[in-house]
């Protein structure tokens, strides 16, 4: 097995996720930190729910390009021993640069990022 087996079953799960909720901005590009004032938001940062519930909501940045899913990102953070996921939609590459700049910028938070692929992994394929 390689180090991240990329299934395309998964995103198919990601993207129905995403479209069936309604998204809506938290922080909007530009925005300052709520706790670190001196880090700025790089593309607009908000929650896909369904029925205002965002306790069980996905957390997503979007950017600037066509509404499409590339990257999920993976963080831990170690103060609120917290391991959870953010969708990026429609970000470039710069813009993907910028927000794993962002979410890395203290010691307590490290991130890493899975990019979409197209495989489907053996062990993914029902008999």
């Amino acid at each position: 097995m390689s180090e991240f087996e990329n299934n395309a079953y998964f995103w198919q799960k990601v993207d129905a996720a995403y479209m069936s909720g309604d998204y809506q901005v938290i922080y909007k590009k530009g925005s300052k930190h709520p706790k670190l004032p001196e880090l700025i938001f790089p593309c607009d940062y908000g929650h896909v729910s369904t029925g205002g519930d965002f306790e069980t909501s996905l957390k997503v940045f979007k950017g600037s390009k066509k509404e499409t899913i590339e990257s999920v990102v993976v963080c831990c953070n170690l103060l609120e021993k917290d391991l959870s996921t953010i969708v990026l939609v429609g970000v470039t590459n710069e813009e993907k640069e910028e927000i794993l700049k962002f979410l890395n910028s203290n010691d307590f938070q490290k991130t890493i990022i899975l990019n979409r692929g197209k495989n489907i992994p053996s062990w993914a394929i029902a008999e």
